[in-house]
């Protein structure tokens, strides 16, 4: 078996992106591993990237390409806004998203989760799965986490939950996600979309509730060297 690291592998964020309604707006949730093959390239990497003051995104598949669809989208929606004098919505942003992943669906491997709240319809959450395919949906789990998570979603999600409520469902999923999938680890981070603005919140790696087999986390050697 040949466990020789390729260092120059794409860097791919097989990863663990959801989003949930709840009633009042959105939460949006990723872990933070990106890897480059076998090779974790950054364990602290920021998948929730904002579009708009009220619009945000979570990015999966190669990190590349979601990071130039994200910056296309940005900037289109900077000058939407100044031409109508008003943020975009929700769907405006998703269907930007929509129309550059369709396109460009032989050459992107990108999986997106647009999240975002407006006065016009409130928090909506939208998928974008690799294709190009747009799928409004009151919640929404990608990357290579997503496969152990949606027997828990069909169980937990409900409609009309809290803000507290949603984010902790966010928090747990994102969780159960690292201790199963290896792609998936690090911190997690969460974004909060309402009329109220945008909040976020930040989860360590060692904070997080246990499952089963799990270890608990060791300090790593630089840690100790620093702590004597």
């Amino acid at each position: 078996m040949d466990l020789e690291m390729n260092l120059n592998a794409p860097h791919s964020m097989g990863t663990t992106i959801i989003g949930v309604t709840y009633n009042g707006g959105v939460v949006l949730g990723a872990d933070s591993r990106t890897s480059t093959g076998m090779y974790v390239a950054n364990r602290a990497s920021d998948k929730i990237t904002q579009l708009t003051d009220n619009v945000y995104v979570c990015r999966s598949g190669s990190a590349a390409d979601s990071q130039i669809v994200s910056d296309y989208v940005r900037y289109f929606l900077h000058q939407h806004t100044i031409q109508l004098g008003q943020s975009a919505t929700s769907k405006v942003a998703a269907n930007l998203i929509r129309l550059l992943s369709y396109n460009n669906k032989t050459m992107l491997e990108t999986g997106l989760i647009v999240g975002g709240w407006d006065k016009y319809e409130g928090g909506k959450i939208y998928a974008i799965p690799l294709g190009g395919t747009l799928i409004e949906q009151p919640f929404a789990i990608g990357g290579s986490g997503s496969s152990y998570l949606y027997g828990f979603f069909d169980q937990a999600w409900k409609e009309g939950m809290t803000k507290d409520e949603a984010e902790q469902l966010v928090v747990k999923a994102v969780s159960l996600a690292i201790a199963r999938d290896g792609a998936s680890g690090g911190v997690v981070r969460t974004v909060i979309i309402n009329s109220e603005g945008v909040a976020r919140n930040f989860y360590p790696g060692d904070k997080l509730q246990l499952w089963h087999e799990e270890l608990e986390p060791q300090n790593s050697l630089l840690d100790l060297l620093n702590s004597s």
